[in-house]
């Protein structure tokens, strides 16, 4: 009779919810956003662009936390080992889910399988930039010049294994030339170096070549879309050259692999709305980015689809990762 009682006296309590703690609500303490590259390039500005009003959005700090190397896997893997609560994110992109499982044999984990895809932020629009010491006004003259000058040329690139890397090796394959590839650690050296004269070309953001260019400090050659872009209608796409060439770089926002339905859905909604804002949009047109606003169920397709496109492209070509 007394287990009775005390079963019954249980079930009143749960009932009224007078004796069981309450489900905190998410989220009740900062989170934090990794970037896998150094600061200053085009992921760590997206994300901290994103952050800036993140956390007027949760009501909660929204801590950006660079942690480069390895082409990304180093502060990719963080998260992918993370709990999945919502209060470690990633601001990751093309190469650390799809290149990267397709360039390295030993990879630390799935770029699709071991992370839940939130938000597809933006594609960034890519630029052909060299320095202004090579003469060549246009990519059939830069291929004629690097030609004539096999393994002379120089290209940076934001790491081994990195979009800027991948991108110049591909356009290597097609026009039938061979380049130095000179790694640095992230885009905004890469960009640096090409500025200085370190290195020779570099295929990277409009965001980080388009001050330069406008300063005369660099020569824009070619947007790597298919077609050229309305933001720089007078800049050639490289494929008019190169007839099938064409390279996105996207960028997203995700959690660890299990990370709940409702965190995901919520999150997704705050970072569409932020990311689609005028002020926001506006910031993202003059930088060369395209905001992108999917479900992310149609994010989670859209990585599937580009880790099997660029597993193939990688193979065709014979790229590999140093």
């Amino acid at each position: 009779m007394r287990i009775a009682k005390n079963a019954a006296a249980m079930l009143l309590c749960a009932a009224s919810g007078a004796a069981l703690p309450a489900l905190a609500a998410w989220p009740e303490r900062p989170v934090r956003i990794v970037v896998p590259f150094e600061p200053g390039g085009s992921a760590d500005i997206l994300a901290r662009t994103m952050s800036n009003k993140l956390n007027v959005a949760i009501g909660q700090p929204v801590i950006v936390e660079n942690r480069p190397g390895a082409a990304g896997n180093i502060g990719t893997d963080v998260v992918a080992k993370s709990k999945p609560d919502g209060y470690t994110l990633l601001l990751g992109l093309m190469n650390t889910h799809v290149v990267n499982q397709a360039l390295y044999k030993n990879m630390p984990f799935n770029g699709v399988e071991d992370f839940t895809p939130i938000a597809m932020l933006a594609v960034v629009i890519s630029t052909m930039a060299i320095h202004p010491s090579v003469p060549a006004k246009n990519v059939r003259e830069f291929i004629a010049v690097a030609k004539a000058r096999p393994g002379e040329l120089a290209y940076a690139s934001a790491g081994t294994g990195s979009s800027t890397h991948l991108n110049v090796a591909v356009f290597e394959k097609m026009a039938g030339i061979r380049l130095l590839h000179v790694p640095y650690k992230g885009g905004a050296p890469a960009v640096l170096a090409t500025v200085t004269g370190q290195t020779q070309m570099v295929i990277t953001a409009a965001t980080q070549t388009l001050p330069h260019a406008k300063a005369g400090r660099l020569r824009l050659l070619g947007v790597t879309r298919a077609t050229r872009v309305a933001m720089l209608p007078d800049v050639p796409a490289i494929a008019e050259t190169l007839p099938g060439y064409e390279a996105l770089v996207w960028y997203g926002a995700f959690g660890p692999a299990g990370l709940p339905k409702d965190i995901t859905a919520r999150l997704n909604t705050e970072i569409n709305k932020l990311m689609g804002a005028p002020d926001t949009k506006s910031v993202m047109d003059n930088m060369g980015v395209e905001v992108v606003n999917i479900t992310p169920e149609q994010f989670h397709k859209k990585v599937r689809e580009e880790a099997e496109h660029w597993t193939k492209v990688v193979r065709q070509y014979g790229i590999q990762g140093e």
